[in-house]
């Protein structure tokens, strides 16, 4: 959300982002808001002058009250300038209204005019036009067919789909014996690595109420994603990050314990409203998945540095798991309306030939701390903290990732030692049939 003095006084720079984002239909929202915001400063003006001058009339009155016992002709003076105060204060109470009204109006539209994004984004009006920046590991091209990761899961006795969709429909799944211990293990492997990389672990809740949806996210993205818990105030979470971001609402944040970096797990929950394509069947796009997610809430100044630093943070996972990957620089209108800047990891699947998204890292700037009314107390006065977020892993995901590049031409899959003490020393998965 933009502060409405930056649109006051720069509308020509938001139209030219909202043009930028292909969002033209949101151009009239602008001279809207601006139009909306002056005839509120009008009535805040209006009623201070109101309130200023009840005062002294009210003094007046005293004394004309005082006056009237020598001179009864100040009586109707005094009686006069009582009809002015209730006149003022009927009128006051008109404004104050309108001031409410005005408010509610303003923020409406201010959540709908998206962030300012930053100016190394690229342009483009869908993920098409993404660009890939920078490959980390060599692609393997085995000289065998790799199955279809719900076919290696089943291998192993791992995957159960179709019990899961009679307990509970499309999009969720059981998985059973190595394949869910070794979900299990990149979930451990990934909070390990976050602690060790300074972050604070974090178990949030994993239901929010409805003010902080709006305040970590776009009314979009949330019809898209949310399910609400019937007849309650509540969410449920479609990341960590909402209800971890959420920590802070209406806090003052001590400058001196800046920066927070905060790696967190849960379940997450989400629509995936849409028809999706045969590549994201099985466990690729599902209702229900857990993540390991990181978080930083920081100064201004440091929030590209961290950005740089939590992307690169998921390709050393990545790459210690013997999986290659890529960053893809995502494009103006690929970005979320909250975010100033965002990229893609995507990892190498051996059988489709091409890669995938397995996390994304974005910087939101001062979006949702504004929002959620989130301050840091500083030396020179208050500021808003910028927020920023990364998956570490998403297992469902990344399992495939895994599975496809460590399966061996026999069926069996190796572990990598990073990830052998979590899953008992074992060095291979040999399937059961």
């Amino acid at each position: 959300m933009l502060d409405i003095k930056f649109i006051r006084e720069n509308p020509e720079v938001v139209k030219e982002n909202i043009k930028k984002k292909f969002q033209d239909a949101k151009l009239p929202l602008v001279d809207q808001v601006i139009e909306l915001d002056r005839q509120n400063r009008d009535a805040m003006t209006e009623a201070n002058n109101l309130r200023a001058s009840r005062n002294s009339l009210s003094k007046q009155i005293g004394m004309l009250m005082g006056q009237a016992k020598k001179d009864p002709s100040k009586l109707e003076e005094a009686e006069a300038v009582k009809a002015q105060v209730k006149a003022n204060a009927d009128r006051l109470a008109e404004l104050e209204e309108l001031e409410g009204k005005l408010a509610v109006e303003i923020r409406s539209i201010l959540l709908k005019i998206p962030n300012i994004i930053d100016p190394s984004v690229p342009i483009g009006e869908s993920d098409e036009f993404n660009v890939e920046v920078e490959r980390f590991g060599e692609p393997a091209t085995p000289d065998f067919e790799v199955p279809y990761h719900t076919a290696i899961m089943e291998s192993f006795d791992g995957i159960d789909l179709d019990s899961a969709g009679r307990v509970s429909g499309n999009g969720f799944y059981y998985l059973m014996g190595d394949i869910a211990r070794l979900h299990s293990a990149v979930l451990a492997y990934a909070r390990d690595f976050m602690i060790n990389k300074g972050f604070t672990y974090c178990v949030p809740p994993f239901m929010i109420h409805g003010n902080v949806v709006e305040g970590v996210m776009s009314q979009t993205e949330m019809d898209a994603m949310m399910y609400k818990i019937e007849g309650e105030d509540l969410y449920l979470i479609g990341t960590s990050e909402h209800s971890m971001i959420g920590k802070f609402i209406d806090q003052i944040i001590p400058e001196s314990s800046l920066p927070y970096t905060l790696t967190s797990y849960s379940p997450c929950f989400r629509k995936e409203k849409g028809a999706h394509g045969i590549e994201e069947r099985g466990v690729y796009r599902i209702h229900q998945f857990e993540k390991q997610e990181m978080v930083v809430v920081c100064s201004p100044e440091e929030s590209m540095e961290w950005y740089e630093k939590m992307w690169r943070y998921s390709v050393e996972l990545f790459r210690s798991l013997d999986i290659p990957v890529r960053q893809l620089e995502c494009c103006s209108g690929d970005l979320a309306d909250l975010k100033v800047k965002s990229c893609d990891i995507e990892a190498w699947s051996p059988r489709q030939q091409k890669y995938f998204e397995v996390c994304s890292c974005s910087n939101l700037g001062d979006a949702q701390a504004r929002r959620l009314k989130m301050r840091v107390k500083g030396e020179n006065g208050m500021y808003l903290p910028h927020t920023l977020n990364n998956t570490v892993v998403a297992p469902p995901r990344m399992l495939i990732a895994f599975l496809e590049n460590n399966l061996q031409a026999d069926g069996s899959v190796t572990i990598p030692e990073p990830l052998r003490p979590y899953m008992g020393g074992t060095t291979v998965l040999t399937p059961k049939h």
